[in-house]
């Protein structure tokens, strides 16, 4: 199976074909920097992460822009509220969303521009759209002229007519047709401004991802993701005026995710159920919220909250723990010859499964599938000395560190990183480690005694909480779930 994408401007999946074979042009919206990023955020960097990640495995070079957008009216008015420099608040923002993306395990792409060092570039696109009767000057400012290009709205499927009925001028506007948008903006006093053929000014938010994606990838380029919020107006705006300048076509294949939601509703900060990914991460490990996102097909509406975000700790665990149990045994197993074929079909599978849109929860079951084969086999009485099942077990355990570094997964030592969920969790119940070292002597006692009722009670107090006992040849530890 080749890889096929779901292109937004089609409604449909697709062969991916590459406009040069071999060669990937991908261009991602960044954030605008005047805030912390928030779970939105979160979803929209790992989901491109993981395509870019994807798209590498499977033998593609690819050129990945994603911008920073540092000049816009949020981070003015936001850098007047708190009486620093828009340059000052957007080099605060910029640093904080790396942080951010660095504890998330994304993969930094080609190339990161900023609107601000790309002005001549924009101011260069404007000027082509006004040579090409498409964009008009109008008191200092720059608008696109919508009815001068026909396929407006082409991505997002409006209806004209019904924008037209609800489009107002905003006071302070000087456009002549209410759907008309702004690509250069006329100085306004305390706001920082470059000079440019219409006078002193600085660029509308849309124009900055046109010039910034055709410096880097070209009139025409491959795939141009975001979240499904950026359909309208953003990504309509970029083809009418990318498209309106050069004739040719902007994008191949159009990429959005899903939306997330907050325990089934929206997220808002009037609802109260807003949460930045600084706020999730004092409560969670960073692959933990990855490895959650990864759970859900991109395209697909995911549901943010405490429940689902333990389910995916118990669930990354699992991983763990097999890993854990796969390297164990084989450090114990004598070097053998014997070969296995399991590692190369958990790949196939895995490939399958995302060369279908990067289908990561398809993907993810497969890697599930193999944990539990793991598991099954080194359960098996005489395990140890089948030369077959101890190869099967070595074979799927390098092919899951393998594909779950495509995913940006089981990057840590297992027994390091068990460790410290183990910890995290138990943080959570109000007792320490040495309440649970207590425990267990306590009922070690009670069971040297005879007192099996009081041994059942110590185990079911701690399962109550959470805790679960395990014992084995080696003594008694426990897990804290």
């Amino acid at each position: 199976m080749s890889l096929r994408v779901y292109n937004t401007m089609t409604g449909r999946k697709e062969d991916f074909e590459p406009l040069n074979p071999g060669k990937v042009g991908m261009y991602v919206c960044g954030v605008t920097v005047y805030d912390y990023c928030h779970i939105g955020h979160a979803r929209a960097n790992v989901v491109f992460d993981i395509i870019y990640r994807y798209l590498q495995f499977v033998g593609f070079d690819v050129n990945y822009v994603r911008n920073y957008t540092d000049v816009d009216d949020k981070i003015i008015n936001r850098a007047n509220e708190r009486g620093i420099s828009p340059d000052d608040l957007a080099g605060e923002f910029i640093q904080a969303f790396d942080e951010d993306m660095q504890r998330l395990g994304l993969a930094e792409p080609t190339i990161q521009p900023k609107a601000t060092h790309h002005i001549e570039h924009i101011i260069s696109l404007v000027q082509r759209l006004i040579d090409r009767g498409i964009a008009y000057e109008s008191q200092g400012d720059v608008y696109f002229s919508v009815e001068n290009f026909p396929s407006y709205l082409k991505l997002s499927k409006r209806n004209m007519d019904d924008m037209r009925s609800g489009a107002r001028i905003t006071p302070g506007e000087h456009k002549r047709n209410p759907m008309d948008f702004a690509l250069w903006k006329a100085v306004k006093p305390g706001e920082p401004s470059w000079e440019s053929p219409w006078g002193p000014g600085r660029p509308g938010w849309h124009i900055e991802c046109s010039a910034m994606a055709m410096e880097y990838l070209g009139e025409s380029f491959d795939i141009h993701g975001g979240g499904k919020d950026l359909v309208f107006p953003h990504h309509e705006n970029e083809i009418a005026q990318s498209e309106g300048a050069t004739g040719k076509p902007f994008v191949k294949y159009w990429l959005h995710n899903g939306f997330v939601n907050v325990n089934q509703e929206k997220m808002s900060k009037s609802l109260g159920n807003f949460f930045t990914i600084r706020d999730i991460l004092k409560s969670y490990d960073p692959e933990v919220l990855r490895f959650f996102i990864l759970t859900a097909h991109y395209r697909s509406p995911i549901d943010f909250s405490d429940h689902n975000l333990q389910d995916s700790r118990l669930g990354l665990s699992r991983f763990y723990e097999g890993l854990q149990a796969a390297s164990e045994v084989l450090a114990a197993c004598p070097p053998s010859d014997v070969t296995s074929d399991a590692g190369i079909a958990l790949e196939n599978a895995f490939r399958e499964a995302m060369d279908d849109d990067f289908n990561t929860a398809a993907a993810i079951g497969q890697l599930f599938d193999a944990v539990r084969t793991i598991n099954r086999l080194i359960a098996e009485k005489g395990f140890r000395k089948n030369r077959d099942k101890v190869a099967e077990v070595g074979a799927l355990h390098q092919a899951l560190l393998k594909l779950g570094g495509v995913l940006g997964l089981f990057i840590s030592e297992p027994a390091a990183w068990l460790k410290q969920m183990n910890l995290a969790m138990l943080a959570a119940t109000g007792y320490s480690e040495t309440d649970i070292e207590d425990f267990i002597q306590q009922r070690q006692e009670a069971r040297k005694n005879k007192d099996f009722a009081r041994a059942d009670e110590i185990r079911d107090e701690l399962a109550a909480k959470g805790i679960q006992l395990l014992d084995g040849a080696q003594g008694t530890t426990w897990k804290a779930r």
